[in-house]
C-alpha cells in the first residue's frame, strides 16, 4: 500500500491531525486506525506498520498502548442498583467492555459504597505499576473529586457531571436531549408539561434544565410542573401522578419523565385514573431502555447512545496516556427522539 504524505508550509500542518486523517490517508476504518495505533488485536503487521509510519510522518501523536495493561473501573451503588433495575449501566459497561476486549485492555471492577472504599482503590491503582488510569462509573460528588487530587494517573468519568472540569467525562448531552423531548411535546400544541425526576444527581439536574430552558423559550412558566420521587422505582412514579391527579384533576395534558422506567410508572397511574394514553395524556421518557417498546402503548422516549459512551470512555484515557498533557475535556453525545404511540397532539 502506498500512501502519500502532504506536508504544510515548512513541514508543517494547518490544523491538528486527527485519527480520522490517518484512516483516510491509510485507506481503513477509524477503528482499525485506532487498533494499530493503540496496539490491539486485529490489524495486520504490515498495515500497522503504515498506519504508525503514515502518523509519524503526520505529526500525529502515537498514544501509548495499555494492550495487557489494567484499567481499574469504580462503580458507585447508584450504578450497581441501575444495572439490576433498569439497564443503563448494563448496556454502558457493554459497550465498555467490547471497547476493552478489541484494545485487550483488562478491566478490574470495584464497587465503592464509601470514602473509605475509594482511597483504597485510589492507593492500590497508584501503587500497582500495571494499572494505567481509572473509569468512575456514575462516580462525580464532590467528595469523590476531591479525594482524587494529585492522583497522577488519568481519570475518566463515565456518565458523570464535574462542573470543575477536575477530570475528563463522557455523557450523553442530557440537557439537550432534555430540550428536544420538550420541543417535541410543546410543537404537538402542549403547554401544561410536567417534569417528573428524581432530583440528586448533576446529570439528572441538566435534563431538569433542558427541560425549562424549552418552556423558557415559548414564554411558559415551569412553576409548579416539577414532580419529584425519592427513588427511580415505577411504583412511586405511580403514586406521584395519581395523587397529582386525586389532588389536582388533570390540569397537565403531558409528562416528561427524566428516565424511562418512571415515565412508564406515569403511563400506569394516568390509565389507572380513568385517562388514555396519548389520547388525553401525552408521555414521554429518556433513555430507549429496551423495555419502552413493549409498553402499552409503546413508549416515546429519547435515545440515549449508552454504548457508545461505554466504549468513548476507554478511548478518552487511552487519549490521556499519548503523551500530549492534554486538559480534561468533557465528551457528550448526542441524542435523538425515538418516536413510538405514547404521544400525540393536544386535544382540543
Amino acid at each position: 500500500m502506498v500512501v502519500k504524505i502532504e506536508s504544510g508550509k515548512r513541514g508543517t500542518l494547518s490544523r491538528r491531525v486527527r485519527l480520522e486523517d490517518i484512516a483516510a490517508r491509510c485507506g481503513v476504518s477509524v477503528s482499525t486506525a485506532s487498533r494499530a495505533l493503540a496496539g490491539g488485536k486485529g490489524v495486520r503487521s504490515d498495515l500497522r506498520s503504515t498506519i504508525i509510519e503514515t502518523a509519524k510522518k503526520l505529526n500525529y501523536t502515537i498514544p501509548t498502548s495499555i494492550t495487557g495493561r489494567k484499567v481499574i473501573l469504580a462503580a458507585s451503588n447508584a450504578a450497581m442498583i441501575d444495572y439490576v433495575r433498569n439497564q443503563f449501566t448494563f448496556y454502558v459497561l457493554d459497550g465498555l467492555n467490547e471497547r476493552a476486549r478489541t484494545l485487550g485492555v483488562e478491566l478490574v471492577s470495584r464497587s465503592i459504597a464509601d470514602t473509605g472504599e475509594q482511597l483504597a482503590l485510589l492507593d492500590e491503582a497508584r501503587q500497582d505499576k500495571s494499572v494505567v488510569g481509572c473509569l468512575f462509573l456514575t462516580l462525580d460528588d464532590e467528595a469523590v473529586l476531591t479525594l482524587t487530587g494529585g492522583f497522577g494517573k488519568p481519570i475518566v468519568l463515565i456518565n458523570g457531571d464535574d462542573p470543575a472540569m477536575h477530570h475528563s467525562s463522557v455523557t450523553p448531552c442530557n440537557r439537550s436531549a432534555a430540550h428536544l423531548a420538550t420541543q417535541h411535546l410543546l410543537d404537538l400544541g402542549h403547554r401544561r408539561i410536567l417534569f417528573l425526576m428524581r432530583r440528586g444527581r448533576r446529570t439528572i439536574e441538566r435534563r431538569f434544565e433542558g427541560w425549562q430552558d424549552a418552556l423558557r423559550e415559548r414564554g411558559l412558566a415551569a412553576e409548579g410542573l416539577a414532580v419529584e420521587v425519592s427513588d427511580w422505582l415505577p411504583d412511586l412514579a405511580v403514586e406521584a401522578i395519581a395523587r397529582r391527579i386525586e389532588g389536582r384533576g388533570l390540569d397537565f395534558t403531558a409528562v416528561l419523565a427524566a428516565g424511562d422506567s418512571l415515565a412508564i410508572g406515569a403511563m400506569m397511574a394516568i390509565q389507572k385514573s380513568g385517562y388514555k394514553v396519548p389520547a388525553d395524556v401525552s408521555v414521554m421518557g429518556m433513555d430507549d431502555l429496551p423495555q419502552a417498546a413493549f409498553q402499552n402503548p409503546p413508549l416515546t422516549t429519547m435515545h440515549i447512545p449508552m454504548r457508545e459512551i461505554g466504549a468513548a470512555s476507554l478511548d478518552l484515557l487511552l487519549a490521556d496516556l499519548g503523551g500530549m498533557d492534554l486538559p480534561p475535556r468533557r465528551v457528550e453525545f448526542a441524542c435523538h427522539i425515538v418516536q413510538r404511540q405514547s404521544t400525540g397532539a393536544v386535544r382540543a
